[in-house]
C-alpha cells in the first residue's frame, strides 16, 4: 500500500468535501446565504424550503457526487486489491473524510450541512446494492410521513440493518461504520426530533404541521 496515496486521498477527499454546494449556488444564482434562512443547514432540504426545487436538486446531486467521488478515490489510485477488506476498509477512510468536511467545510467557515447526501453518496460507491436498497426505505417514508428527517433518521437505521440480514461484506470496520452512520444520523437530527416530538417539524410536502 502506497502511505503517500493514501494521504493524498484523505487530503483530496475533504476538499471535495468541503465544497459547500448550497453556499456557493444560493450566492450564485440568489444572492442569498441559506445558512442564514430557515433551518440554517447548508443541505438540500433547507435549499429546496427557501430557494426552491430548481437549485434543491442541482445541491442534492453535486453533495452526493462529492461522496461518491471521495469513496472512489482509493479505487481510482490503485492502493488496494479490488474488492478486498483493505480497499473497502480506505474507502470508508476517505468517504468519512468527505462528509467531517461537507460538515465542517474548509471554504464556507467549517459551517456545513448534516452530510446526508454525501453519506449516500460515499456509500453508493461502497455498495451500491445496499444503498439502493436504503433509498428505498428513505423515498417509502418519506411518501408516508413527507417528513425528510424522520426519512433520513430511517434510512440511517435501515442501513446497517440491511446489511447485516442481506447482504454480505469482507469488512468488519464497514459493518461498525454502518452502526456509527446510524448513531450518527440520529445525533445530528437531535433538533428535528426536538420539533417532531413538539409536533413543530416541517413537511417537505403537505400538510404544515398543527399547532
Amino acid at each position: 500500500m502506497n502511505v503517500y496515496h493514501c494521504l493524498l486521498a484523505v487530503a483530496v477527499a475533504y476538499l471535495l468535501g468541503s465544497i459547500p454546494t448550497a453556499v456557493w449556488i444560493g450566492r450564485a444564482f440568489h444572492g442569498i446565504d441559506v445558512r442564514e434562512h430557515g433551518s440554517g443547514n447548508a443541505g438540500t432540504t433547507n435549499t429546496i424550503r427557501v430557494l426552491g426545487w430548481k437549485t434543491g436538486i442541482p445541491v442534492l446531486v453535486i453533495d452526493m457526487a462529492k461522496g461518491w467521488l471521495a469513496a472512489m478515490l482509493p479505487v481510482f489510485f490503485k492502493i488496494a486489491p479490488p474488492e478486498s477488506a483493505q480497499l473497502i476498509n480506505l474507502q470508508i477512510l476517505t468517504g468519512v473524510t468527505a462528509i467531517f468536511g461537507h460538515i465542517f467545510p474548509l471554504f464556507a467557515g467549517f459551517r456545513g450541512g448534516k452530510g446526508v447526501a454525501t453519506v449516500a453518496g460515499a456509500m453508493l460507491a461502497i455498495h451500491p446494492f445496499l444503498t439502493l436498497s436504503c433509498f428505498s426505505v428513505f423515498l417509502i417514508v418519506l411518501l408516508l410521513t413527507g417528513i425528510v428527517s424522520v426519512s433520513s433518521m430511517s434510512m440511517g437505521i435501515a442501513f446497517p440493518i440491511l446489511l447485516f440480514t442481506l447482504f454480505h461484506t469482507p469488512s468488519l470496520i464497514f459493518k461498525i461504520f454502518s452502526v456509527f452512520v446510524a448513531v450518527a444520523l440520529i445525533i445530528t437530527h437531535r433538533n428535528n426530533i426536538k420539533r417532531l416530538i413538539k409536533g413543530e417539524e416541517k413537511k417537505l410536502f403537505g400538510k404544515p404541521p398543527s399547532r
